[in-house]
């Protein structure tokens, strides 16, 4: 039962209601199919799916099949027998095989969406009554079919779904909410139709906004008042002519024979007559008849026939009825009947082919061009004719065809980079600095860039450079696309590293030159010094290394005394007299050690003799070792000496004993240095310059690179031998062996030859006649090393060759012709006309010529001339009756200007003179008057001063082209400009050139100049924070003057303006040594005279010495030394008496053997000087004492230094420079020792002693030049600008100078005025000579000039200053000067002239982010004269056209009670402050405050429908004991969260009117209540009943108690309107003011 109720329900649906219920159109064919094929009773059929297609090949051979089977209502399948055969579908089908190369020949095809409909328009049953705000939701659809691309035929849609989904076939949309047509207020009443009788009075109002959507149509737009002046005196005027309109011009069927005849006549008598003139006769008749055939409207261009045409005229009865003519008044009767031109429409040829694409090679970056076609006019519009359409159009398009070759692309090349240069990264302070040679270190190298056409040929641009026809052809810069590469970079020129040598050695020996040739030469003492710092180029730049002294007995080995034995008593006594043997080594005159038998020949040093002293003998301590030779040679005056001395240690025992000498032979003195003041040196002069060595075989030839080698050369130097202090002297005092060499070998660097860019092509000429061109190149590498020099010629000039005729069209006009008049047969029946007179028209030809007169092509003219001139014009010729008069002749010329007076005359011609009607000079005026032209002119400034502008040409070329940073001139005295503008004596714009003016003040300004921040110089180093071992030392610069004018910033500087440089420093610990004088003899304090021996001090005097290498040469301040290395001055001890044993001083502590344990101990030793006598002990000859960590025992280890600061050569700014720091040896109590302690203990030393670094360099920013200056910014008016601008080519980068904040500079245009043709306002309408009809309104084409602002409408000038200008009003070439108009008839309803546009309105929703486009309207209002001719009057009429920018407006109802008064005025408002009708809410406005007894007067109160006083909204009733509205109180506010609000959780709000409409749109933030009254089904909800029933008992206990309270009489009962406002708790009053 439930499948046969489904299938008649589905085949009684139509196809719109399945679809509507969501059933597809293929699904619902698929159940009307098995609905027909099964048996309804009891079976029910069901195909199966499709499957897949299947098939070998791709395309439309595959094949799908589905099962189909019979089934059983209860569900069960059965045999097909039972279901109808003949209805079955099929289970096979041919299909289309997708295969992947079909996704390029196939695609979805998307239609255009559908109008919007509304959702509830989908839905088959009704919904509840739907209220709009702001929009419906609605739904739109498409088509989406799949098709085939080539064609566009449809496919199925399957082959498209194997590729991509099936787009969407319907969307969500917008419908707007109805827009009601919104009118304005009317205009003031106009005065009565007319002066007697009963008119009418008229106000009109205009459309604002449209009805859209839907909305309510306009209200009628007039409205109508009768009026009664009073009662006529006379007859009324109730008759009027009517004027018709013109009909189309027609051709009179006679004339066109007429005419064929007479040309025919007129050719054979011209012919016959021309065939008896001589040639010359004919040859002028030819050129006249060609003059008059362009004359005469031949042209194949115009096809000019005069025809005629006619109009009705006739009598009107004010109501609209037609009369006889003889009713209206006897007058003259208009014109019926004119001459004019019969319409011919524009025709042109077919479209000509269209022209090859402007774009011939493939890009792939662009590559579409342009090709246009043309076509040309064969007739050009005649009268009212069709105009022509354009005559050329253009159309996009891609190069077709094969082998289309690639475009030319280009890329940017640069020259060579220039030498590096360090002086434009100088600042000002170091600029001033006189010398300025050998800078070194971090620079600045430029090159200039270019662009190239960049193709094949030339990537091997590089490789082939030195063929200078391979360089690339320079093109314009603004070809080049990409980024400009960089003009400049930063580059380093080494340093000069200077020789640094140690300090001399100690003379050696004498030896001999060569000791392998001692023959007879002298000898020398030599001393050496060494390279410490190889410098720079090799050691060959240091000073002398080795200084000689000539001297006598030279050797070449001697003995050298190593140590001396003890004293050994002769004859083996125990003391006495004895000897002491030397220890000897032989060596060599270097000092070297060598065998000893190379020392045999010298003779070896004797034993020395000394003495034991015996036990009663003077004790004498050892002889000290001499002193430092007090001399470093000897001359006549200077001898060099040193000392030696020794003391008494013990004296003798009286007699018995040898006596201790006396004090003078304590000391012995003798010669040193005792060789010649006279030293002796090599001195070399600098290597010369590289030459070519005339033995090598090498030619110097051009390598690739310019880098290489090319040849072996020689360098040659001066080598002198020099005595010191006093100059030259002869080689041969010299010695031979340092002697340094003359010449070296050199590498000659290749040359390289001047490379350059070809010429660029010309610069094409312009199309003026008067020009130049110019070509320029570049130089890619500049000569060095002899190569071929770059010529001098970098641009060229020529002239333009001068064209023939300067390119150019004009029109040329002709002669008109004859006045054309209607034929007389057409007119004779018309009254007063006569034969040869009357108005007609005229014709000329125009013909389109070049500059110089020749003839060319029409559509020249219509391309490149100003607009085509008239062919036609009204004429007149003159009737008798007719007043003829001469033209007006020339005013007469003005004495001076400003004053008087200039005329101009006509007079009367033939029998007009006589004419009395002629005479009359009112109507027509002999003579007029004017006065003479006042030009005065007044010139003034306007606007601003432009910005300070420096005079061109000054920036300074540097060499060969390279700009080099500070070139260009950047400050300093400039001007700045104000443009002049000129007005003449009426304040009219004119050019300044009438005022004497250029057009500029011109004012200097200064520009002022950066300073950069300059610093003190260096100040000295400071001493070497140590003494021993590594410290630092620091100098420093201080502030001088701050930057300004974007100077060079400072470096970092302290609190006290100060900027420093640390660096380690290392000072020798041996610099300075203590040196201590022998010991004085003994003071004995218990003097024994007998014995002088006992208890006793000695002191001796210690100084600090400056150490050098010769040994201790000067005394120096004792701070210098180490305080606690500082021997004893002073030592108590006891004087050994006679026969005591007597040992010499203490020896050297031995050293601890680490690590410092107490268990090890350190030695010192002494020996037995004088033996004791028997009984007497020798004290201990050794002397122990544990090793004690840091007191007498001590570790080491190294301590490296902090970095220091990048140290630059002094000669650099920045650049590569070395980081230095030192390792020191530091004791373990701290102290830094001198470093051979660490080396003795072979510590590893894995530190690196140097780093290079960057100084950063201070690049100053450097910016291009100043462009050209800008085309103006106006052509015309006050306010244009010309700008020209500037790039950073540099940024600036360390301490550079900064990029100003200028990079663009503008200054004033010369003012010129701004003309512009202009209409003026249209005329009345005009009919002629009667009252009302069809007539034509007329407006002029004037010239205005302006100073280019918006306001103001300009000033009216002479024509002929506009004739330089295009034809043209705003951009329109329809030039339109009278226009048809109707004038009405007395009595005659008629519609208004169009009202001006309104204001541009957008369609939204005003608070909400909705827009449905602008809109602009124009109305014409209905004007009726006649009550009894309204029935007729016509319909009024408006438009619309969409604008952009409209205004968002909203409307209110507005009332206001006037006062003393029962009335009030209601209103509707728009949001600018505009009345309007229409727009406001459709809610009940305020009602007329009238209808209340008594009037609601209190403030915040109105009167509503049921008549009673109401508060409105926000407000509360307060009621007088009567019952009667008292005032209206506000409510108290109440704070209810919500839940929109974004700024807290707490809003303010009143009481609001749950009528109003207050739906939120879908995604838009609106205020929603957390307490919900309605339910989502629209039904309130429980709580609110409960609520309601809760506020309702509270109610009534409240007026009980009220009631009981006051005891007041019966109040009459207040009716209230239902109208669901939330009203809040009425309160009565009892007089109490607190209330």
């Amino acid at each position: 039962a439930l499948t046969h109720a489904l299938n008649v329900l589905l085949r009684s649906l139509t196809v719109q209601q399945t679809f509507l219920l969501g059933v597809t159109s293929e699904a619902r064919r698929f159940i009307v199919q098995y609905v027909t094929y099964c048996n309804l009773s009891l079976f029910i059929c069901f195909p199966g799916p499709w499957g897949r297609c299947m098939g070998s090949d791709c395309g439309p051979g595959g094949s799908q099949s589905r099962a189909v089977w019979c089934a059983h209502v209860e569900g069960w399948t059965t045999l097909h027998t039972n279901c109808d055969q003949g209805q079955r579908p099929s289970n096979q089908r041919n299909c289309f095989r997708v295969c992947d190369w079909h996704k390029d020949l196939y695609d979805w095809q998307l239609g255009a969406w559908n109008v919007c409909v509304p959702v509830s328009a989908r839905t088959l049953w009704a919904s509840r009554p739907f209220t709009c705000s702001g929009g419906e939701e609605g739904i739109q659809t498409r088509e989406v079919g799949c098709i085939l691309k080539s064609d566009g035929s449809p496919a199925e849609d399957a082959i498209c779904e194997y590729f991509e989904p099936k787009p969407r076939l319907e969307q969500a949309c917008l419908i707007p909410c109805p827009q009601d047509c919104v009118v304005s207020e009317y205009s003031p009443w106009t005065s009565c139709s007319k002066t007697c009788g009963t008119g009418l009075r008229n106000r009109v109002r205009s459309v604002l906004v449209p009805p859209l959507f839907g909305g309510a149509v306009c209200p009628n737009l007039t409205e109508f008042q009768s009026c009664k002046p009073g009662p006529c005196t006379g007859p009324e005027g109730m008759y009027s002519l009517r004027v018709g309109p013109w009909s189309p011009c027609a051709l009179p069927q006679t004339r066109t024979a007429r005419q064929v005849k007479r040309r025919k006549g007129k050719g054979q008598g011209l012919r016959e007559r021309a065939g008896v003139k001589d040639p010359e006769t004919r040859e002028l008749i030819q050129k006249k008849r060609t003059r008059n055939r362009l004359n005469r409207q031949e042209s194949p261009f115009w096809d000019i026939q005069v025809g005629h045409q006619t109009r009705d005229v006739t009598c009107v009865h004010r109501n609209g009825s037609a009369m006889g003519r003889n009713l209206c008044i006897p007058r003259d009767l208009p014109l019926t009947i004119q001459s004019c031109v019969l319409p011919k429409d524009c025709q042109m040829t077919d479209w000509a082919v269209w022209g090859p694409c402007s774009k011939t090679c493939v890009d792939p970056e662009s590559p579409i061009g342009n090709r246009t076609r043309s076509r040309k006019v064969i007739q050009f519009p005649v009268g009212e004719g069709a105009e022509c359409t354009p005559l050329e159009e253009s159309e996009t398009c891609e190069p077709q065809g094969e082998g289309v070759p690639p475009c030319a692309t280009y890329t940017w090349r640069s020259t060579e980079w220039s030498d590096c240069r360090v002086d434009p990264l100088l600042s000002q302070q170091d600029r001033r600095r006189s010398n300025l040679t050998g800078l070194c270190g971090g620079g600045l190298q430029t090159r200039e860039i270019y662009c190239v056409q960049a193709n094949a040929e030339l990537l091997k641009y590089l490789n082939d450079l030195r063929e200078k026809d391979k360089a690339s052809r320079p093109v314009e810069n603004k070809l080049c696309k990409g980024p400009i590469p960089n003009r400049s970079q930063l580059c380093q020129i080494p340093c000069p590293i200077d020789c640094e040598v140690s300090p001399w050695g100690a003379w050696g020996p004498c030896t001999f030159e060569n000791c392998d040739d001692q023959a007879g030469k002298k000898g020398f003492k030599l001393r050496k010094r060494q390279v410490t710092n190889e410098p720079t180029g090799g050691p060959g730049n240091c000073p002398h290394l080795v200084e000689a002294v000539p001297c006598d007995e030279p050797t070449c080995y001697n003995w050298q005394l190593v140590d001396l034995d003890q004293c050994v008593p002769d004859d083996e006594k125990p003391c006495g007299p004895g000897t002491r043997l030397a220890q000897v080594q032989c060596v060599s005159s270097n000092g070297e050690e060598v065998d000893r038998n190379l020392c045999t020949s010298y003779p070896a040093p004797e034993p020395v003799p000394c003495e034991v002293p015996c036990s009663r003998d003077c004790v004498l301590s050892d002889w000290t070792t001499w002193s430092t030779c007090s001399q470093t040679c000897s001359s006549k005056t200077i001898e060099g000496k040193q000392m030696r001395t020794r003391s008494i240690l013990a004296y003798n025992a009286g007699e018995g004993g040898a006596l201790c000498p006396n004090s003078s032979a304590l000391q012995e003195v003798r010669n040193c240095n005792e060789h010649a003041c006279t030293v002796y040196h090599w001195q070399t002069g600098p290597w010369g310059p590289c030459t070519e060595d005339p033995s090598a075989s090498t030619l110097n030839t051009s390598s690739r690179d310019g880098q290489g080698p090319c040849s072996m050369g020689m360098q040659t130097r001066k080598v002198i031998c020099v005595r010191v202090n006093v100059g030259q002297v002869p080689p041969k005092k010299c010695p031979d062996g340092p002697r340094p060499s003359t010449v070296r070998p050199c590498q000659l660097p290749c040359k390289k030859d001047c490379i350059m860019t070809p010429f660029s092509d010309w610069t094409p000429c312009p199309v003026t006649c008067d020009c130049k061109q110019s070509r320029k190149r570049l130089i890619i590498q500049l000569p060095s090393n002899g190569g071929q020099d770059c010529p001098e010629v970098l641009e060229e000039e020529r002239d333009c060759e001068v064209p023939k005729i300067c390119p150019g069209f004009r029109w040329k006009t002709h002669k008109w012709r004859k006045c054309q008049l209607v034929p007389w047969l057409l007119r004779k029946e018309r009254p007063g006309a006569q034969e040869t007179c009357g108005p007609g028209l005229q014709t000329r030809a125009v013909s389109c010529r070049q500059l110089d007169g020749t003839q060319a092509d029409v559509s020249e003219c219509l391309k490149f001339g100003k607009a085509m001139p008239a062919i036609t014009q009204r004429c007149q010729l003159p009737c008798q009756d007719d007043c003829q008069l001469t033209n007006w002749s020339k005013f007469s010329s003005c004495t001076a200007d400003c004053v008087g007076v200039r005329t101009r005359k006509r007079a009367l011609i033939g029998r007009s003179k006589k004419k009395d009607k002629c005479k009359n000079t009112q109507m027509y005026p002999l003579s007029e008057t004017q006065y003479c032209p006042c030009d005065k002119y007044n010139a003034q400034p306007v606007g601003n001063w432009s910005d300070c502008i420096l005079p061109e040409g000054g920036r300074v070329e540097s060499i060969l082209g390279m700009k080099v940073q500070g070139d260009i001139k950047e400050c300093g005295q400039g001007y700045r400009y104000q443009a002049m503008v000129c007005y003449d004596q009426d304040n009219r714009l004119v050019e300044t050139l009438r005022c004497n003016s250029h057009g500029y003040i011109e004012e200097a300004c200064i520009i002022p100049c950066p300073s950069d921040c300059k610093l003190s110089e260096w100040s000295n180093w400071s001493r070497c924070s140590k003494s021993c071992g590594s410290g630092v030392k620091v100098r420093s610069k201080w502030l001088r003057e701050k930057p300004y004018n974007g100077g060079r910033p400072c470096p970092k500087l302290d609190h006290i303006n100060q900027v420093y440089e640390v660096v380690p420093c290392q000072s020798d610990c041996n610099q300075y040594v203590w040196v201590a004088e022998p010991w004085s003899v003994w003071k004995v304090s218990n003097v024994d005279l007998k014995e002088n021996c006992g208890e006793g001090v000695q002191t001796r005097k210690v100084r600090c010495m400056l150490n050098t290498i010769d040994g201790p040469s000067e005394s120096v301040e004792d701070y210098l030394c180490d305080p606690e290395e500082m021997p004893l001055g002073a030592r108590e001890s006891r004087l050994p008496c006679p026969e005591d044993c007597v040992l010499n001083d203490w020896g050297p502590w031995s050293r601890c053997s680490l690590p410092c344990t107490r268990t090890n101990n350190r030695v010192r030793t002494a020996y037995t000087l004088r033996s004791p006598t028997v009984g007497r002990q020798c004290p201990d000859t050794t002397d122990r004492e544990p090793c004690s960590l840091n007191l007498n025992c001590f570790n080491y280890f190294y301590n490296i230094t902090d970095w220091s600061t990048c140290q630059l050569s002094p000669n650099a700014v920045c650049g590569s420079g070395i980081k230095t720091r030192m390792l020191d040896c530091v004791r373990s109590d701290g102290k830094s020792v001198d470093i051979k302690f660490c080396e003795e203990l072979n510590l590893e030393k894995r530190w690196q002693m140097n780093i290079s670094c960057v100084v950063e360099c201070p690049v100053n920013c450097h910016l291009s030049e100043w462009s050209a200056w800008s085309d103006c910014s106006q052509t015309c008016g006050l306010e244009g600008k010309m700008w020209r601008q500037r790039s950073v080519v540099q940024a600036s980068q360390g301490d550079g100078r900064p990029c100003p904040s200028q990079i663009e500079q503008w200054k004033p245009c010369p003012v010129r005025p701004c003309y512009r043709w202009k209409y003026s306002p249209w005329s009345e309408c005009r009919v002629e000579s009667v009252v009302c009809g069809h007539g034509i309104r007329y407006r002029n084409l004037s010239c205005f000039v302006s100073d280019g602002s918006s306001n103001g409408e300009g000033s009216l000038v002479d024509e002929e200053l506009c004739s330089s200008l295009e034809l043209a009003i705003e951009g329109d070439k329809q030039i339109n000067l009278k226009e048809a108009c109707t004038l009405p008839c007395p009595g005659e309803c008629y519609l208004m002239e169009w009202s001006d546009w309104s204001s541009c309105v957008s369609v939204c929703i005003k608070g909400a982010d909705m827009d449905f486009g602008s809109v602009q309207v124009r109305s014409r209002a209905v004007l009726a004269q006649e009550p009894e001719n309204l029935q007729l009057c016509p319909d009024q009429a408006w438009e619309s056209q969409p604008c952009t920018g409209g205004e968002c407006y909203d409307y209110k109802w507005f009332s206001n009670v006037r006062l003393n008064s029962t009335h009030s005025t209601i209103w509707c408002q728009r949001s600018d402050g505009l009345n309007v009708t229409g727009g406001c809410p459709a809610m009940n406005p305020p009602v007329d405050n009238s209808s209340c007894d008594p009037p609601c007067l209190m403030p915040k109160s109105f009167c509503n429908e049921a008549g009673m006083c109401m508060c409105e909204e926000g407000f509360t009733e307060v009621l007088s004991p009567t019952g009667q509205l008292d005032q209206c109180a506000p409510i108290p506010i109440l704070e209810i969260p919500t839940a929109g609000d974004k700024k807290g959780d707490v809003k303010t709000s009143r009481a609001i009117n749950p009528t109003q409409p207050t739906t939120v749109q879908p995604g838009r933030t609106g205020r929603t209540w957390y307490l919900q009254p309605y339910g989502p089904d629209g039904k309130l909800k429980m709580w609110v009943y409960g609520v309601a029933a809760g506020a309702f008992v509270l109610l009534i206990f409240i007026v009980s108690m009220i009631y009981l309270a006051c005891k007041k009489p019966k109040r009459p009962q207040r009716q209230r309107q239902q109208n669901n406002r939330l009203k809040p708790l009425t309160l009565a009053y009892d007089g109490d003011t607190d209330m």
